[in-house]
């Protein structure tokens, strides 16, 4: 895992980075100009806009930003939705007649930011539709992306780029860098926002937008967007190709007080959407985000927690006892998995424990390997579903194991990982990110438990590409399609990242879950890697990881590669991971 050593730029040095990184000369520009004239097949892009009563200097530059894209087969269609300010009118009249590719309509009533974009919409003739606000900004090379995007994906129905903030003076901030197509962060919260382009007709299957969801208009149309296609035809363009307009009363700023009506319409359109497609959840808005809460299945699978132990038996008690003591979920069995435990003490509380009902001791004095141990038990176990939960884990809300199971049963779903805290309340795991630290890390390691995270991942659900074996549930049939845990090549280490893997090899998805809390006392009975022999073979398995799997090492779909790999904070890339074109 990564040290957390003091970094000498960050977050907060975002002015730096986009200066390094993320600014495109003229010669750059240019480069990219004759990139965009060598693509076999150049669309028209419409982009839609509404405005009403517009900031007149505004307006401006946001039309401006469009007129100097490197990529020059597009169309501004503007819907005036009856503004009351003359000038704005005169100024938009004006505008159309200097650029052919600028298209104006002006409705004569105010029917709100849903009409006025529909309006929009029946002007548009390219093959791409993209949405702009009135007081936003793309950069110039914000078109010239999404089309080598296109000729790079020709399968793909929907694009979408990163997105920050810049204020009245023109100041970037609050970089949002998404990660690959997420369906259950963007349950959680919009993900797609800005810049984000779509097929014509796939806009027009699905009908436009819908005033009954207005504040949430853009969220519900992708929700319905997606009813129509495959998640492989979803492509994401890792750059900043969008900046919103932050000031007062902007959806921008952030502040969920301002256009609470937003957020409701946003449940709201995320539980027709469940309804839609037949999905057993109920969406809640939780200030932050949402939560969608999914069924149970009406007979409730046994499930086996599968706990390995060596002695520990303050641990083991306080694990087994918290189980028992605080699980509402009650088809279950404890399968202990005793490896060469030689304490009578810990031996006398096992015996009495398998007497207990719905609880297997089994017993195996070969040599520690915590793949064999598991895969044994699971071989013995009796449930349809599998918790395999490490012997320094202490259960704290009560309906941890009804919320693990709930996912673990979703059509689709691998391996579900649970929020874990050190004992002083700090996280220690949200979620795996691959990568870090020379292979993988804990998402926002040692951040304080009412911390929401980077964009409010650390407490909202997520896909990740692994999560943690501490505690991992999923179902039976999945572990045994993947073949357990390797016990040839990952013996020990890296095991439990390696399972989910192979579960996104066979087209499944892992989930983290803040909603499943756990104290973790890592590592308090096999300890750390410290010696010669322990650090030897831990590299060997991290070694086999990169061989096994390169891509997914190398780039984490699930992570942005414009976040850093030294640390588990989210924090900037310096170098990102991916540099612009031509530069």
């Amino acid at each position: 895992m990564a040290d957390h050593a003091p970094q000498q730029l960050s977050l907060r040095d975002y002015a730096e980075w986009v200066r390094r990184y993320d600014t495109l000369t003229p010669a750059n520009l240019a480069a990219l100009k004759v990139q965009v004239g060598e693509l076999p097949s150049t669309p028209i892009i419409s982009i839609a806009m509404p405005t009403y009563n517009a900031n007149q200097a505004w307006l401006a530059e946001v039309i401006e930003s469009v007129r100097q894209q490197v990529y020059p087969h597009w169309e501004l269609c503007i819907a005036d939705d009856a503004s009351t300010d003359e000038t704005i009118k005169a100024y938009l009249s004006e505008i159309a007649k200097s650029d052919e590719r600028i298209k104006l309509v002006f409705r004569e009533t105010n029917g709100h930011i849903s009409a006025a974009t529909n309006s929009a919409l029946e002007l548009a003739t390219g093959e791409w539709v993209a949405f702009l606000d009135h007081d936003d900004i793309i950069p110039p090379h914000a078109l010239a992306y999404m089309a080598l995007a296109i000729a790079a994906n020709p399968d793909a129905q929907m694009l979408y780029s990163d997105e920050d903030k810049i204020d009245e003076n023109g100041k970037r901030s609050d970089p949002y860098f998404k990660s690959d197509w997420n369906p259950d962060l963007f349950y959680s919260h919009n993900m797609i926002t800005h810049l984000a382009l779509y097929r014509r007709d796939l806009i027009q299957q699905t009908g436009g937008l819908r005033d009954e969801y207005a504040g949430a208009q853009d969220y519900d149309l992708v929700l319905r967007v997606i009813e129509h296609i495959k998640p492989e035809q979803i492509v994401h363009v890792p750059f900043i190709l969008y900046h919103w307009r932050a000031h007062a009363g902007s959806t921008a700023t952030a502040d969920l007080n301002i256009k609470p009506y937003a957020m409701l319409a946003g449940e709201r359109a995320l539980n027709a959407h469940f309804k839609r497609k037949g999905i057993a959840a109920r969406a809640q808005f939780i200030g932050h985000g949402y939560r969608a809460r999914y069924k149970l299945p009406d007979i409730q699978p046994l499930v086996s927690i599968i706990i390995p132990t060596r002695n520990a038996v303050g641990l083991v008690r306080t694990c087994i006892e918290s189980i028992k003591a605080r699980t509402i979920y009650k088809n279950y069995e404890i399968v202990l998995m005793d490896n060469g435990s030689d304490d009578p003490e810990a031996l006398a509380y096992f015996a009495e424990l398998a007497k207990e009902p719905n609880f297997m001791l089994i017993r195996d004095d070969s040599p520690f390997c915590y793949s064999a141990i598991n895969n044994k038990a699971a071989s013995k176990a009796n449930g349809e579903v599998f918790c395999f939960l490490n012997n320094d884990i202490e259960v704290i809300n009560p309906d941890w194991l009804n919320e693990l199971v709930s996912h673990a049963c979703r059509p689709g779903i691998g391996a579900v990982g649970a929020r874990l805290l050190y004992p002083t309340g700090m996280l220690q795991h949200a979620g795996i990110i691959l990568g870090i630290g020379g292979w993988a890390g804990h998402a926002h390691k040692g951040f304080s438990s009412l911390a929401h995270g980077y964009v409010g991942r650390a407490t909202l659900i997520s896909s990740f590409s692994a999560v943690t074996g501490a505690c991992l549930a999923m179902q039976r049939k999945h572990f045994e399609a993947v073949g357990g845990f390797d016990e040839v090549n990952l013996r020990v280490a890296c095991n439990d990242v390696d399972l989910c893997l192979k579960l996104t090899e066979i087209g499944l998805r892992n989930v983290y879950t803040p909603f499943a809390s756990l104290y973790h006392h890592e590592s308090a009975t096999r300890g750390y890697e410290d010696t010669p022999e322990k650090k030897a073979r831990f590299q060997k398995e991290v070694d086999y990881m990169w061989k096994r799997w390169p891509d997914m090492m190398a780039r984490d779909p699930a992570y942005s590669p414009n976040l850093t790999l030294d640390h588990e904070d989210f924090s900037l890339a310096w170098p990102p991971r991916v540099r612009h074109s031509n530069a």
